[in-house]
């Protein structure tokens, strides 16, 4: 009886994870489709951007993404760096790149201790009245970007029913098996989730390594200082920009993301991290994602046909659960993000889908998270409570 009950949720998994894998291929096409029928932009005049960029701390290659914004091929931008206090380490980067690059304009704002919870939102409201532009680039530090990024990723802004633009992204590993799976992750099981999202319903939501906006939209929503209480300010700011009647565009500019090579225990406090934000933020639709994942019901399916005496079964659907996210991550992972890992280790990411689940099973036990630090109690909508 337990045998056959097993059977049954194993088959549901993988008939759920199944039409998932559909999706993300449909998705996929379109989103290639549209990128090779982008047409060349016209010669109108692209507006001054400035880009805002907080830094804390030394990163993995922080010289080689933070010097990837001073090489845009773009007529006029300034970068405006954000750090706590004068003596974050980052900055001294930062005023390399100024001199090897006199050419971009350079503002350093010191934001000092926040007063709100998410220090970064902080930091950006500093950095959003220094700005002595009205299109405004929010990036994290961590990315690189190709030379037309900016280009690519401000032209939509244009058209004034577009509100913000945003990037899917690859994940770059820095070293260790553990940073590998987690780029992995990125690469392909957190970019299927945005194609999908953006095929079924359009973006409501926005990525934080890149969130391309005009001024006025920002202050239509009341500003950054909306975000101050919120872990996932991202997923809110774009959240809140098309509730205010206006278009989230994903850009067709795929950008690098780097992944720290950490010990597992680090990089599942991370991953947990990430995903209790994401089930406080939107709590039906994390729940759903439990459905995603396909090596949970391979395995599922395996244990239960061995115990009914059919092992053609059980091994059929194990055989099919491998064979659904090595597909996944070549199509999604190569095909569309270009993610070299996701070709050359296609293999391994039924491990990491396997592991992705573990990290989705640990999220809905306690309320609590680590950032930079300090601990916070999640509440409802994701706003974070200093503990």
């Amino acid at each position: 009886m337990i045998a056959q009950a097993l059977l049954v949720v194993a088959l549901a998994g993988t008939i759920a994870s199944t039409v998932f894998l559909v999706l993300a291929l449909v998705a996929a096409r379109r989103f290639v489709r549209e990128a090779r029928q982008t047409q060349p932009e016209q010669s109108t005049p692209l507006p001054a951007v400035s880009m805002l960029k907080p830094v804390h701390g030394m990163e993995p290659r922080l010289e080689e993404h933070l010097e990837s914004f001073f090489l845009q091929d773009y007529p006029a931008f300034e970068i405006i760096f954000g750090a706590r206090s004068a003596d974050d380490p980052a900055l001294a980067v930062v005023e390399d790149l100024r001199h090897r690059h006199p050419q971009v304009p350079v503002k350093v704002v010191l934001s000092g201790n926040p007063p709100w919870p998410n220090a970064k939102v902080w930091s950006l409201e500093k950095m959003v009245a220094a700005a002595a532009h009205d299109l405004l680039v929010i990036s994290d530090s961590d990315v690189r970007v190709a030379p037309r990024y900016l280009a690519e990723v401000c032209a939509p802004l244009a058209n004034p029913k577009i509100g913000l633009v945003t990037c899917v992204y690859r994940g770059v590993p820095t070293g260790g098996p553990w940073s590998l799976l987690e780029a992995l992750g990125m690469s392909v099981e957190f970019a299927s989730g945005v194609l999908i999202a953006n095929l079924l319903e359009g973006m409501k939501f926005a990525l934080g390594p890149t969130m391309a906006l005009r001024r006025e939209v920002l202050e239509k929503i009341g500003g950054v200082r909306v975000l101050a209480d919120y872990c996932a300010d991202d997923f809110v700011l774009g959240k809140l920009v098309a509730a205010a009647g206006f278009e989230v565009r994903l850009s067709r500019h795929v950008i690098d993301h780097v992944v720290l090579g950490r010990a597992l225990s680090a990089s599942l406090h991370h991953q947990v991290r990430w995903m209790k934000s994401t089930r406080y933020s939107r709590p039906l639709g994390h729940l759903g994602s439990g459905l995603t994942f396909a090596m949970p019901y391979a395995l599922l399916g395996l244990a239960a046909g061995l115990a009914l005496g059919n092992a053609a079964l059980g091994l059929g659907l194990f055989g099919w659960g491998v064979a659904n996210r090595m597909l996944q991550s070549l199509a999604i992972g190569w095909g569309v993000v270009r993610d070299p890992n996701a070709r050359a280790w296609f293999w391994l990411y039924p491990l990491r889908d396997l592991l992705g689940f573990l990290v989705w099973c640990a999220s809905f036990f306690g309320g609590s998270i680590e950032w930079r630090g300090e601990r916070y109690r999640l509440t409802e909508g994701g706003r974070m409570v200093k503990i």
